[in-house]
């Protein structure tokens, strides 16, 4: 039946006589019930409906498909399409009988519900995702690649409308799409597929159970290099929630694949890469292992070098999330000259960029003495020093603290280290600051509590005696206790430096490990000393002058 029999048939005109009959055929009808129109006989002398009423009605469709599509496109227009009641104008538009009719029209629903939740919304309320999906199969691949943009538009503002899409059956049919031959509708339903996964792990699962990992790494594999990045991208959407999914993008093979795609030469499938990896490989140490172990060092290393600040940052990224698991993977990092190409890479670069270098080096420190150690041989101290200075954002500030802190925290000889790079005033003023975050607060604290317990340099302790408040000063005169009643040359310069006088004006309570700290300071010094720098002994002399009787 051609076209033209279709739409007579659709608007009530009956079949004419065939050749050599005479008869009678149906004239126009306007509806049916009370009121309606009657359907009338013509004769065969009438004329037919012309040809041209036909086109008409097909190109005014068309047109406001296309011109809907158009203003949808630019955001001052939507209010206006919002009010006309767009939505279900476009609805039944997508079962026209025309092909571009049906896909432009989905492409308006698409730009329109990409614009904000509240048209998404309309868009799942009015009924339109069983319609949008009920043939999507026998569809061309233009009507296909819209479609899958209407379910990503309306899926990336909320769980609750990628639970709808979920409910309406749509995945099934995307899963069709990520078998079709055409790139563009692969990529397409790649795309809503990361979209939906991103939300949460239920959704997630969803994604899963409709059987679309197997064919997400197939994409991966396809010389398209657009599709590559969003099929690696929904990966990593999915696997970002839980180890058990990221289990199943592993065992779907995932891992072989996207470690060969390192060194591609494209920026935006390098960012996609490594961040599947990295989503992969931050949830448990087996996990991390199988990253590793598909080669990934020492290519790895050469993306902190990358001109693109995102695959730095993502490739940094997937260094930390193997560092923090276990001492073996963080030594098999700076075996593998990793230490110093994240050092080079915090160097190199501001802001967030930094931020998961700068915590790769704290995991690291944090481990052993050994790689605390390696990490200072390797010049890591001075680069997180200015991060504290330079940067400021506080939250990469709590972090560069929080890196110096796991330096400095094992030994004296650590320590020394972080507290000749003059970390500890820095800190201390960060600590005191009333600007610095609750975050960072905390975390200068603990970075200076970690450092002080174990530092025995005392002219480095020495600028905080007489600025640090109480909640710090316990540390401080906690490491002077441990230090002078075991070298002389170190009591005498308390004296001379006024860190003696300082310990007397101390207020402690009787019993504190404060107190315990300054009675062991003071029996390394005689009591007449002692007194003499007491708070008020000076007056008492004064007074014992005044009182004295010249003896004549």
């Amino acid at each position: 039946m051609s076209q033209r029999q279709v739409l007579q048939g659709r608007l009530g005109r009956g079949p004419g006589p065939g050749p050599g009959q005479r008869g009678w055929g149906w004239g126009w009808g306007w509806g049916s019930g009370a009121g309606a129109r009657p359907l009338t006989r013509r004769s065969p002398a009438d004329p037919a409906l012309p040809p041209a009423v036909f086109e008409q009605y097909q190109r005014a469709r068309s047109q406001f498909a296309q011109a809907v599509a158009d203003f949808a496109a630019r955001p001052q227009s939507i209010d206006t399409l919002r009010s006309a009641g767009v939505v279900c104008l476009l609805r039944p538009l997508l079962l026209d009988v025309v092909p571009s009719i049906r896909q432009t029209a989905a492409l308006a629903l698409g730009r329109l519900a990409d614009y904000d939740v509240e048209l998404a919304e309309a868009v799942v309320k009015a009924g339109i995702l069983p319609q949008l999906i009920c043939s999507l199969p026998e569809e061309n691949r233009y009507y296909k690649k819209a479609a899958a943009f209407v379910l990503r538009a309306i899926a990336k503002h909320s769980p609750q409308l990628a639970q709808a899409i979920v409910q309406s059956g749509a995945l099934g049919m995307l899963v069709i799409c990520l078998e079709d031959f055409d790139p563009g509708v692969k990529e397409g339903a790649s795309w809503a597929f990361g979209y939906i996964a991103r939300h949460n792990p239920e959704l997630s699962q969803a994604v899963v159970d409709a059987g679309a990992v197997p064919l997400l790494v197939l994409c991966i594999q396809e010389p398209e290099i657009a599709l590559k990045r969003i099929a690696a991208s929904t990966l990593s959407d999915i696997s970002k929630h839980s180890p058990e999914l990221a289990q199943t993008v592993v065992a779907a093979g995932a891992i072989a694949y996207l470690a060969q795609m390192i060194p591609n030469p494209d920026a935006k499938l390098k960012r996609q890469v490594l961040s599947a990896l990295s989503q992969i490989a931050k949830h448990s140490v087996d996990l991390a292992e199988l990253v590793v172990e598909a080669e990934i060092f020492p290519v790895v290393l050469t993306c902190l070098k990358d001109s693109d600040e995102y695959v730095k940052k993502n490739g940094a990224t997937l260094i930390r999330e193997i560092a923090k698991h276990t001492p073996e993977l963080s030594q098999l990092i700076v075996n593998s000259g990793g230490v110093a190409a994240v050092i080079d890479c915090i160097g190199s670069c501001r802001g967030t960029v930094r931020l998961p270098g700068i915590m790769t080096l704290g995991y690291v420190a944090a481990h052993s003495e050994n790689l605390s150690m390696a990490v200072i041989v390797s010049k890591g101290i001075p680069p997180l020093c200015v991060c504290l200075i330079e940067e400021h954002e506080d939250h990469i500030k709590a972090a560069a603290a929080w890196a110096l802190g796991q330096i400095g925290r094992h030994t004296a000889e650590h320590a020394r280290h972080v507290a000749v790079a003059n970390v500890l005033p820095t800190l201390l003023d960060i600590f005191v600051d009333t600007c610095s975050s609750e975050d960072l607060k905390v975390k200068a604290k603990k970075a200076l509590k970690n450092i002080l317990q174990k530092c025995t340099y005392l002219p480095a302790l020495e600028p905080l005696l007489h600025e640090a408040p109480p909640s710090i000063m316990k540390y401080i005169i906690g490491q002077y206790s441990k230090v002078l009643p075991h070298d002389s040359k170190a009591r005498r310069l308390f004296v001379t430096t006024g860190g003696l006088k300082k310990v007397q004006e101390i207020q402690a309570e009787p019993g504190s490990l404060l107190q315990e700290y300054i009675n062991t300071i003071n029996n390394c010094y005689p009591e007449e000393i002692v007194r003499y720098y007491s708070p008020g002994y000076s007056e008492m002399l004064l007074e014992r002058v005044e009182n004295y009787q010249p003896v004549l």
